[in-house]
């Protein structure tokens, strides 16, 4: 696993990942984030939360898949809720995401934000040793946000 600074996004757009994953609640809100980015630049992978229930707490450490032409978009359920003490990101919902992402796609080039550690508030020592682990032998670079000029 490597760390970058860069944006997801226009990396992706660029075709230097195969697949990009992020967080998002189980309300179908990608209000804010990295997760409002995504549902402006890949509105397919917003069409395919709002296929889910809003609501649904069983949603949380499953995904959701967007084919978004040259990169396959990854939502991770890993909070409930984007607000109050409900909006702290699930450990166990990164774990089992994380987890379903080697399951299924372990041979794609992945990308991923600090996923859970900003607005989900998670702490992001915890998330990054459960991405090392669950995504062992793949190959996986953490993009820090930092805008591009």
């Amino acid at each position: 696993m490597k760390t970058v600074k860069g944006d997801l996004v226009k990396m992706a757009q660029r075709g230097e990942f195969e697949l990009i994953a992020h967080g998002c609640n189980s309300m179908c809100a990608m209000g804010k984030g990295i997760a409002l980015t995504i549902k402006k630049v890949f509105p397919k992978a917003y069409e395919v939360d709002c296929e889910t229930e809003a609501g649904d707490i069983n949603k949380l450490g499953t995904c959701t898949v967007a084919n978004c032409g040259s990169v396959l978009v990854v939502n991770c359920y890993t909070q409930y809720h984007w607000k109050g003490s409900e909006g702290d990101v699930s450990y166990d919902a990164i774990k089992s995401c994380m987890k379903w992402i080697k399951d299924n796609y372990s041979e794609r080039k992945i990308g991923l934000p600090l996923i859970g550690a900003g607005l989900g508030g998670g702490d992001w020592n915890k998330i990054s040793a459960i991405i090392e682990k669950e995504l062992a032998g793949s190959d996986v670079t953490i993009v820090e946000f930092q805008p591009e000029s």
